[in-house]
């Protein structure tokens, strides 16, 4: 069924203020640190034992991607071009395409070209760096330094006695690079630490990343444990963190990792990176506001102890780290029941932190809103949403959120937060499909990505009535499969209103029967264009596709990953390719093969 749930704080609209609980702020927590490596052996091992009299042997998540699995400078003036599609104004994300409006920075594989772009004619191949044997590179531009994050696999453990046999080795690095000249970009410094990463952003000059390394690791008998400090490497030295610098709140845990948050000034290469480790479970998702870092964290104690009593209880830790230029500084920790979908289920607005989790599968499932203050102290909340429905998409917009949870066909629920202790459901509204990403169009209108009939859906909401929301347009692209990697990745994502431009990367395929077998006939993939307003809806202005007659449709290196503009040029990446298409007609202008 189907459920969209908007969450909106409507006080504003009446010129009403906004509400604010009484509480006291608290003292936030002092954390505690270990004064020795022999307390914080000690400390995993016992608490590890819990792990051990459950599943009779020690689990060590695989840690791949950056998730754990468990069960479940000033620039000067440029043409007008889009930017990454991000959560948080004024917060960078990292991308595998980045523009200043004038070059052009593409991630392909391990290697990573810089392209003068504009004038589309002029478009060229100016350098390429290598970066060997480099895993999910992702890029930061600033004025004239390029910040590259990535992974190396150093080793892995193999044991057969262990729940989960592969605990990889990764080194998580961030390269700056001098681009003043982009024809010769010149590497200016390499801070590496032994573990995953697991997000980043940019604020400022200043590039936050959270890597994620398993704390205990098997010894050389299957009744050893070993403790891994991190390690973190600064253009060729190396440090080893103390267990007396390490901060951990006394929570207990199953699997323990150490998260380690770095901050680097990417702009002033002689300040020195800053860094803040703390004793936590494997991140699963961050929110990052222009002042907080949020960690949240599947509490697997919980997990398996509640699972031993008969019925599984599921909550998520909540960690805020307060970040000011290059101090890092851990202020609060909470919980709240049930897990997060993505960074999207989270925000922080105006002294409030807001989450959206689900709790349960299939028929016991419910969703859950959460308000929380600076202590991570819940001061208001929804529960038991939706029942037999999972959160698919989320987003938060200032007083209003939405939320879209699915199954088949069900209400799109409006919640009042205006009183962040009292949440109240206002109205609803009934859609078939499902959006799994939301993406504000203006204050009182959404644009929902998402499926129905195993067909790419385009929605446009209006919400200016919270009591009755209603779906103004659609658009389905048409085949017997479609898909979009928006529902993945929502930098693939590119919409400007002023412009009435929205575009993404579609796949479309058509099979035929031969006997009671079907068969794939036909596969396209490339890039769909619409002009979008409230007056005409989603109209379809044309597609670009890097799949050319020579091409075969299956090699992914010419699927189109990111499409933005410059000036009045549409540009289309793939792994491959860089194609300039007017904007006006999406006549073809040029293409640049990228080796």
């Amino acid at each position: 069924m189907l459920l969209a749930v908007l969450l909106t704080a409507i006080s504003y609209n009446f010129g009403v203020p906004p509400y604010i609980p009484p509480y006291t702020q608290p003292a936030f927590p002092q954390l505690k640190t270990f004064s020795s490596y022999e307390e914080l052996e000690n400390f995993l091992k016992t608490n590890m034992e819990l792990a051990k009299s459950f599943t009779g042997q020690y689990w060590f998540p695989l840690l791949r991607g950056g998730e754990a699995i468990t069960p479940s400078a000033e620039v000067k003036a440029a043409p007008a071009h889009s930017t990454t599609n991000i959560q948080v104004a004024g917060v960078d994300e990292a991308d595998i395409v980045k523009t200043d409006g004038e070059y052009l920075y593409v991630v392909s594989g391990s290697n990573i070209y810089l392209l003068r772009a504009y004038l589309p004619e002029e478009a060229t191949v100016l350098s390429k760096i290598t970066l060997n044997e480099t895993y999910s590179a992702e890029i930061y531009v600033n004025g004239d330094k390029l910040a590259v994050l990535g992974k190396h696999y150093l080793s892995a453990l193999i044991r057969e006695d262990i729940l989960m046999p592969y605990t990889y080795t990764e080194e998580a690095f961030v390269k700056v690079y001098d681009i003043s000249d982009r024809a010769s970009p010149v590497l200016t410094r390499t801070v590496s630490l032994n573990g995953t990463l697991s997000g980043s952003r940019m604020i400022g000059s200043y590039v936050y990343a959270t890597v994620n390394q398993p704390a205990i690791r098997p010894g050389s008998n299957e009744t050893d444990l070993e403790v891994v400090l991190p390690r973190i490497f600064i253009d060729g030295d190396v440090k080893e963190v103390q267990p007396t610098e390490i901060r951990y709140v006394n929570v207990s845990d199953v699997f323990y990792y150490f998260t380690t948050v770095v901050a680097v000034n990417i702009i002033n290469d002689a300040q020195e990176p800053t860094h803040e480790t703390f004793l936590t479970g494997a991140t699963a998702s961050m929110y990052v506001s222009q002042s907080n870092m949020y960690l949240t964290v599947p509490n697997m104690n919980v997990w398996i102890t509640s699972l031993e009593a008969g019925e599984a209880r599921e909550e998520t830790l909540i960690y805020r780290v307060k970040l000011d230029r290059e101090k890092i500084v851990f202020e609060a920790q909470g919980n709240v029941s049930g897990y997060v979908l993505n960074q999207f289920s989270m925000d922080e607005y105006e002294g409030f932190f807001r989450i959206a989790t689900t709790t349960g599968w299939g028929e016991a499932s419910v969703n859950n809103l959460y308000v929380l203050n600076m202590s991570l102290s819940v001061v208001g909340k929804r529960e038991g949403l939706a029942p037999g429905e999972r959160i698919y998409s989320a987003r938060f917009m200032g007083d209003r959120g939405y939320l879209v949870t699915f199954r088949q066909v069900d209400p799109f629920f409006v919640i009042d937060i205006g009183n962040p202790s009292e949440p109240k459901v206002l109205g609803w509204l009934k859609i078939p499909g499902f959006s799994g990403y939301l993406h504000p169009y203006d204050e009182n209108h959404i644009i929902g990505i998402g499926k129905q009939d195993n067909n790419v859906k385009l929605s446009l909401f209006d919400v200016t009535d919270v009591t009755a929301p209603t779906e103004i347009a659609k658009f389905i692209v048409q085949g017997e499969w479609s898909d979009t990697t928006v529902l993945t990745d929502h930098k693939a994502f590119l919409f400007d209103r002023s412009m009435q431009l929205l575009a993404l990367p579609v796949s479309i395929s058509w099979s035929e029967a031969k006997g009671d077998e079907y068969y794939i006939k036909g596969f396209w993939q490339g890039a769909y264009v619409f002009n979008i307003s409230l007056s005409d809806g989603f109209v379809l202005k044309g597609n670009v596709t890097h799949q050319e007659d020579s091409t075969e449709p299956w090699d992914s290196n010419y699927w189109v990953r990111r499409v933005l503009y410059i000036d009045n040029v549409l540009y289309t990446m793939s792994d491959k390719k860089v194609k300039m298409n007017s904007l006006e007609d999406l006549g073809l202008i040029k293409e640049i093969e990228l080796s």
